[in-house]
């Protein structure tokens, strides 16, 4: 079945639905964004909420070892996520520094899927995202789900997890499940409100299960 990421959680409330929930990995914003979140936030949710098997995915922008230490001296992170323009050089230094996994995620463009082999043996897993100008992630928006197999492809050459983010809503997720992606990462389409929804969250989860 396909492995679900629910990220951009910014509040106790957002986190006890995701702990109930059947997602696998559950994701904290420490860029600038909207969803930005405070690591000492974080540590005070996870300490009155059981997690269970879900892993804790930290995601960054141009990350410095300063900035990820910052976070881990209050949250245990399984996984660190990077979300901008980093360099193979800054990956490397990361998994040597904190030994943990490092997703890398690319924007999509035309054929960015050849842009993966050149993190062959260094990124830990990927995550595909809509690319727009000006904003790193979280725009809501989708892109031409019919091009999923070309990045499922090239992972799977590299024994990789790769998600599919973006635009992606109880509306839509059946038309991307016909593509096969491993896993897909949701942020603002579980959202209501700015806020974490159970309906939203139950209704994917359904459709998950059945496609």
């Amino acid at each position: 079945m396909t492995v679900l990421k629910y990220c951009g959680n910014r509040s106790l409330q957002d986190v006890q639905l995701v702990a109930k929930s059947e997602a696998d990995y559950i994701g904290f914003v420490f860029a600038e964004s909207k969803r930005k979140v405070k690591p000492q936030h974080v540590k005070r949710w996870l300490s009155v909420v059981q997690l269970e098997t879900k892993q804790i995915v930290g995601v960054f922008v141009h990350p410095t070892m300063t900035s990820v230490a910052s976070v881990l001296a209050h949250v245990p992170l399984s996984i660190i996520q990077c979300h901008g323009m980093e360099t193979i050089q800054t990956v490397k230094q990361l998994k040597e520094t904190f030994q943990l996994p490092v997703w890398k995620v690319i924007h999509h463009a035309p054929e960015a899927w050849t842009y993966m082999r050149a993190w062959k043996g260094i990124a830990d897993g990927f995550v595909i995202d809509s690319g727009r100008k000006g904003a790193w992630g979280g725009t809501g928006i989708s892109f031409d789900w019919r091009v999923v197999p070309y990045y499922m492809e090239e992972a799977s050459r590299q024994g990789v997890p790769c998600f599919i983010a973006g635009g992606i809503t109880p509306d839509n997720v059946e038309q991307l499940l016909m593509y096969e992606p491993f896993g897909i990462d949701m942020s603002s389409g579980i959202e209501e409100n700015e806020r974490k929804s159970e309906q939203k969250i139950k209704t994917i989860e359904q459709k998950v299960k059945t496609c």
